[in-house]
Parts: C-alpha cells; structure tokens; sequence
C-alpha cells in the first residue's frame, strides 16, 4: 500500500460524491431497447480470439515481458489454444500456487524494436444460476479453505470481519449471507472514475477511510474479502470484455477492436447446495454512475434494476477470465508482487512500465468473434 494510495484515498474521500467524469463510450454497442432489460443465460459458446501486443520502447538494458493468459476451464469458460510471435525468448509459464498461466517473453540488451504478439483462442458463455435446483457440491475442502484464506489485501479479519458480521447480522444460510454482503456492496460503495485502472483492492484501507468509491477490483475484492471474513469461500475472477453487451448497455461492452482499458475483475462466492456462483456487485455501481448522463443512486430505477437482479448469480459472457491470482511475484522479475495479474508487466533496467498507461507502454489488445 503506498503512501501516495492512502493520501489519495483520506483526500478524496470527502469529494468523491461530487466528481464528475466523462462516461466511456464503446464503438459498435447495439443501441439500447425501448424497456431495459438484462437477462443473460447459459444458452450455447461463443468463440473469441484475442490478441494482446507489446512494442517496447526505450528500453534500457536487457527487457522483460508478463501477459497474462485464459487460465479457466468451467462450465463458462474453456481456455483453448495460445500461440505467440516474438523477436525475443519466450516461454509458456504456470503458476502452480492458484493455477494463473502467463507468457514470460525476455530480450538482450540492445535489441531492435523489442515487440511479442500473443494470441489465445477462448470459448465463453453466460451464466445464470438456477434457485430453484440446487446441485451435490463437488470442490474439495482444501480448494474451499485456500478461498477462505486472507491475501495482503484481503485481509478477513479487524475491520473487514466486523463490517461483514454487521451486513449478515440475522443470515442464517449461505445464500442469505451472500445476499446481504452483495446488498451492503452496491448500498454502501459506488463507482469512482477518478480512480486508475481498476483500482488496487485494497480493502482494509477502504473501510478504514470511509472512502468506498473505487472501481472494479476495489469493489469486487470487497465482496470477495466480506465473504471470506465470515467463511464463505469467494474469489475475485480476473479478466477483460471481449464485444459489445447483447442488451444495449454500453458501460457494459467492449468495443473488441481496442480493448486498452476493458479489463474488468468479476466475484465468485461457493454457496451449499450451487456450488460457484457468478457475482458482480461492482457492474452495478459502475452502471448506476455511468451508463445514464445522470448519477441513478437507487437500485429500483428501470436501467439499474434489472442489473441488479442478474448479477446476483449471473454474468454475460461477452467477457472472459485470466484467473484468480492474488500475491502474485512474476518469474525473474524484479519489482514487487502484483496484488492480482490482470494486465500486461515489463520491465527493463530503468524499472517497471506503468500497466496502467496502455499509450505510453504501448500495448495494444484486440478481439474478434470466431462464427461457425
């Protein structure tokens, strides 16, 4: 956590309510219907492929590049196969602790226009729990323990306990326990544009501020760190949007042409009797501040509502996953550990590039959908 973070974080808190920032805008989004609706279903696979490049500029000495790669195999995502182009070395790497893949390309000193072109070819497709059926759980006790477990910023216990006991004061089973943490999420946070990337998750500092805007990976970890505090296995599920929304929500789509900036980390909590379920608390804040010109700040109006409801157990599959890596220390590098790997790394001798500044880095990441 950095001082600069935590500055930002007791400065900003007082004003983020008032901030208004422009609304990103995707190309190519169908345009929104008459009445609102939200509905995604686990109804057939879409194929994508997507395509991320570096070109490494004014490098300084020998170079080092992390992408990261479709790591999930479940009933709404098969990983398929990864190719890459490079002038460097590259090698396919497995992180062994939470399952991340990643590509490690290296340059030498001097090399010429340093560039590596990965393309990986990903099957995906909504999702939509059904309450009424419930299912024989199938995840080992050690796979739901290690989500239980507390990460440098997700810690389960202090602040971050007592405010989760105080959301599911009254809950009795798991479903209900998820449902008022996702409640106090979309109640309690919202959306803050002025925030880089999709923020950095930090939990504790959130709470101990009070300053609970953010974006994805703060508001998404928060319902992931909740959970867990009060021994709901949850996992916050890293990855990127891949097209436009099938129903008409622009903050919801990815123009596939240009993805720089359509990262997007989603939740998974493991419920008794229906196993993983999809959650996405933070789609909903961000459709609350930005999909209107006007900041809606209930749940009930007509675009956010059913939103709302979907994303209690559901997603669209216009998005696809990278992992769920959390404390992650990259092979041979020499910055810190990433508190998740959602993004492209380099580093050269002068120190790491900034992930967050795509233009500047210069990376670009493109999709198109394969059709049968």
């Amino acid at each position: 956590m950095t001082t600069a973070r935590r500055g930002f974080l007791r400065n900003s808190a007082a004003g983020a309510l008032a901030a208004a920032w422009p609304t990103l805008h995707f190309a190519q989004a169908p345009a929104a219907p008459a009445r609102r609706e939200f509905s995604p279903q686990p109804e057939g696979w879409r194929t994508f492929e997507l395509t991320t490049r570096v070109d490494l500029q004014a490098a300084q000495g020998p170079a080092r590049v992390w992408l990261p790669m479709p790591s999930i195999d479940s009933d709404y995502q098969r990983s398929l196969e990864s190719s890459v182009t490079s002038n460097g070395s590259t090698r396919f790497l497995h992180d062994g602790r939470e399952g991340a893949r990643l590509l490690y390309a290296e340059f030498a000193a001097g090399a010429a226009q340093p560039y590596v072109e990965l393309t990986s070819r990903v099957q995906t497709r909504s999702r939509a729990v059904d309450w009424s059926r419930k299912v024989a759980t199938t995840e080992s006790a050690d796979t739901l323990y290690f989500y239980t477990r507390p990460t440098e910023l997700l810690p389960t216990d202090g602040i971050v306990r007592r405010t989760a006991l105080k959301a599911t004061r009254g809950a009795r089973t798991d479903v209900d326990k998820a449902r008022a943490i996702y409640d106090w999420v979309v109640a309690n946070t919202h959306r803050e544009p002025k925030v880089r990337g999709c923020g950095e998750g930090d939990i504790k500092t959130m709470l101990e501020t009070g300053n609970l805007g953010g974006k994805c990976a703060d508001l998404n970890a928060l319902f992931v760190g909740l959970c867990r505090s009060v021994g709901l296995p949850a996992r916050d599920v890293y990855g990127i949007r891949l097209a436009p929304s099938a129903f008409g929500y622009k903050e919801l789509s990815g123009n596939s042409a240009s993805l720089k900036g359509a990262q997007h980390c989603r939740a998974e909590v493991h419920l008794a009797g229906y196993g993983w379920v999809a959650m996405d608390p933070a789609d909903v804040a961000k459709v609350m501040r930005l999909e209107t010109p006007q900041w809606l700040k209930t749940t009930q109006h007509d675009v956010v509502a059913p939103v709302n409801k979907a994303l209690f157990g559901g997603w669209e599959g216009n998005w696809m996953a990278f992992n769920h890596a959390h404390d992650v220390r990259l092979p041979q590098a020499r910055g810190g550990k990433l508190g998740f790997f959602m993004y492209p790394v380099a580093e050269h001798t002068g120190g790491r590039y900034d992930s967050y500044a795509p233009d500047d880095f210069r990376y670009q990441i493109t999709a198109r959908e394969i059709r049968a």
